[in-house]
């Protein structure tokens, strides 16, 4: 049995040092052109070389998107990108494109190539394709099976290394190329600028009777034809492991800090427990199913893993998110009085109780003894987002817990 690379991602330099410090063997990240998620806040080129800094100390590797299925006019500048990341050396490049793949093992050949699940990877003969080309990793196809997975294992060289999404949103076009987006609200989801027209409320309207909207309903709220629930793997770690694949892939790239430590922090528990032993994996089953439902989550689904997924097991019924915790920072220093330094996200108060969030799992609950401005002056609560403050907890905290706060708290 391979005990595979978790790989988290990043949309942040703040997020990627969290990513780091709760457990990802891989983080990936996107500069502030040519990736998938072009409505994330990204990376400039001196964050991604801090970033790849800091990941290398920890040995930790991190993979650069330049995922998007590129015009001609993007060519130009694909180029010059290529050229700045040859020079701050990243571990891999995460590629869809045969023209950017190809230029990538021109302009910078030291460095890996993965292909992308943008590029459509659903049998072993791809998976031969990119490898004779000179990839070294090609990520599945969403749409693939276990069974399918073993199965292209079992036909490729074991050099080529497999890469698969076990969490996070699911698309429903295939393998992520939509024209949806494009189509209605001209932003072209294949080249980052996806508006998620999947997540939207849809009603008819028949041709006979234009402007006259006919409710579709699934529930009370409404219909959601196009929505997906969201994939987890958590309860099926073994089956994961046991099928062949290399790299296990968390989806979420626009995600907060909190959400990527807590879902980095238990799917590393997770892994490696049971590779320990699948018993102890299976006795630490419901804290692991409650750290989980602790990150704001839609419904879950097993996706196609065991299957064509029926509607019950999939569609969603609707948009909204289920938010059991609130961000309010991480801890970014450690004063020698043993305040921890933050820059706040939300609203938190003297007297308040709260959590600090550690790497191996423990939460403690606290209660916040005392706020200081930035200059050293108390201060009752903290109102204003992006503040520098300093958090007297009565509890050891130690650089990079997180402070987050319950909703039943």
């Amino acid at each position: 049995m391979r005990k595979p690379e978790l790989l988290v991602p990043a949309s942040s330099l703040e997020v990627l040092k969290i990513a780091v410090r709760f457990g990802a063997d891989a983080v990936y990240i996107g500069g502030e052109a040519f990736g998938l998620r072009a409505k994330a806040k990204n990376f400039s080129l001196a964050e991604m070389a801090e970033g790849i800094a800091f990941a290398h100390e920890n040995r930790v590797k991190v993979y650069v998107t330049v995922n998007i299925l590129a015009h001609n006019y993007d060519l130009a500048g694909v180029r010059e990108y290529l050229q700045e990341l040859k020079a701050i050396r990243p571990d891999a490049l995460i590629i869809a494109d045969p023209g950017i793949f190809t230029l990538a093992g021109e302009i910078c050949p030291e460095i890996e190539r993965h292909i992308s699940t943008q590029a459509n990877n659903t049998n072993y003969e791809t998976f031969l394709f990119w490898h004779r080309l000179g990839a070294k990793r090609v990520v599945t196809a969403r749409e693939l099976s276990l069974e399918e997975i073993r199965e292209i294992r079992e036909h490729i060289p074991d050099d080529l290394e497999i890469e698969t999404f076990i969490h996070g949103a699911m698309c429903i076009s295939y393998s992520g190329r939509c024209l949806l987006s494009n189509f209605l609200a001209g932003r072209d989801a294949n080249q980052g600028a996806c508006t998620h027209p999947c997540r939207w409320k849809y009603s008819i309207v028949e041709e006979t009777r234009p402007g006259e909207v006919m409710p579709v309903f699934e529930n009370e709220r409404g219909t959601f034809i196009f929505n997906s629930k969201d994939l987890c793997m958590i309860e099926h770690i073994g089956d994961i492991l046991e099928s062949g694949i290399d790299s296990l892939k968390i989806e979420g790239r626009m995600k907060t800090a909190l959400y990527v430590a807590t879902v980095a922090r238990t799917y590393r528990k997770a892994i490696d427990d049971y590779a320990e032993d699948p018993e102890k994996y299976r006795e630490n089953m419901s804290w692991y199913q409650e750290q989980i439902s602790n990150c704001t989550y839609r419904q879950f689904t097993t996706g196609f893993f065991y299957g064509k997924p029926d509607q019950n097991t999939q569609i969603y019924d609707n948009n909204t998110y289920v938010k059991e915790y609130t961000y309010l920072g991480y801890a970014e220093e450690i004063t020698k009085e043993g305040y921890a330094r933050i820059t706040q996200r939300n609203k938190f108060s003297v007297g308040e109780v709260i959590e600090i969030m550690k790497p191996d799992g423990q939460n403690i609950p606290v209660s916040v003894k005392a706020i200081l401005d930035a200059g050293g002056t108390p201060v009752e609560s903290a109102p204003h987002p992006q503040q520098t403050l300093y958090v007297d907890l009565g509890e050891s905290i130690a650089k990079y817990d997180i402070l987050r706060r319950g909703e039943n708290c």
